[in-house]
This record gives structure tokens, sequence and C-alpha cells, in this order.
């Protein structure tokens, strides 16, 4: 596997730090975390994956923090909220599940609402280029991964209501930002995806 990771040295060395990145496979999270070390890396990681001992020993070893995905998960975003008051780098996938195609789909609200109760930099990075992995090894054949780093911003809701739509709206405006990361064709729903950035983003460069 060749991973192109250019951009690494866009990610601050110190300080909380919320990383919006999209979910295409199993790969995602351990080039990450890797490549981010020595820095303490940790994320909302679907709970499902304590079901597999391999999985749960990996992500217990990176500190994972576990997410009902099928409810307002109060106690995985208590903890992942202080993990950011620690000064962890804390990976968040908002739209909440592997696509496998690499196609964006549509972002859910939960980032939205950590960020609106942290008021912490937010880095968008995207992936792709490794989404055929599976089918490449089968034919031993190596599998590109490109991992991008985009601009540092953070979100301002004091002229903007925090009801569910307003929610939605953010979450939306975050992935817009992993989008502008992405080749076309890997862009999904956000391809012509139009959304006010101006009423909640504000970038830090």
């Amino acid at each position: 596997m060749k991973i192109e990771f250019p951009d690494l040295e866009k990610i601050p060395q110190e300080g909380p730090l919320l990383l919006a990145v999209n979910h295409v496979n199993f790969l995602d999270a351990p080039v990450l975390i890797s490549h981010l070390f020595p820095r303490p890396t940790t994320g909302l990681v679907k709970q499902e994956t304590w079901d597999d001992p391999i999985l749960a020993f990996l992500f217990n070893v990176w500190g994972g923090i576990p997410i009902n995905r099928e409810i307002a998960d109060f106690t995985a975003f208590q903890k992942a909220k202080q993990a950011l008051h620690e000064g962890k780098i804390l990976a968040i996938a908002p739209e909440g599940t592997r696509t496998e195609d690499g196609q964006l789909i549509r972002g859910k609200p939960g980032i939205a609402m950590l960020a609106s109760k942290c008021d912490v930099m937010i880095l968008p990075i995207a992936y792709y280029g490794h989404e055929d992995f599976k089918k490449n090894i089968t034919h031993l054949k190596r599998t590109p991964m490109k991992i991008k780093v985009g601009k540092p911003f953070q979100i301002d809701f004091s002229q903007q209501p925090r009801d569910k739509l307003a929610m939605q709206e953010v979450s939306d405006v975050i992935m817009l930002e992993i989008a502008k990361l992405l080749p076309e064709e890997y862009r999904g729903v956000y391809g012509q995806a139009k959304v006010n950035q101006a009423a909640f983003l504000s970038y830090l460069d």
C-alpha cells in the first residue's frame, strides 16, 4: 500500500483539535493514528467494533470512545469533550458509517452538537483512493491512499439558533469542507450541495 500524506505538517503539534474526516473503510483509523503519533489521538467509534476481539484490543490501545449510533449517546459525548479538554486530537466521521466506495453521504448532526459545546479548532481531512483495497489485495496489486488536510476553522453559533435544523446545516457545512479536498468523482451528495457556510464558519488562517 502506498500512502501519500503531503499535508501532515498542517496538523498542529499541540492543543485540542477536532478532526472531521470522511470514512471509507477499515484502513482510515489505523493509518491516520499511526501518522499522528506521538500526539494523543482518540475518536468516536461505533460500539459494535468491540464485538471483534482484535479490533477491540486495537481501539482500547488507541483509547477509542464507543458510541451507540442508535441514540443520543451523552456518555460518549462527555468523554469526547473530556478528551478535547485534555488537549487531545479527537477524530469524528460525520457520515457515521463506512461508505466503502468513497462517495460522500450526508453527514449526521452529531459533530455539530459537539462543536456547539466545545470551542475548538476543526480541521477537515479527506481520504481517497483506497476504496478498492480488498479487490486489489486479492490480485496482489498495490493500493494508493491519499490523505488531504484542509484549512482550519471554527463554528460560530452566536448569531444562529441551536435547533435541529441548524445542527444539520452545520454538519453540511463541515462536510463541504471535506468535499473540497476530494476529486469531484468522490464528492457524492456534496457535489452540488449549496449551504450558507458564511453563517457559521470562520477560517483560522
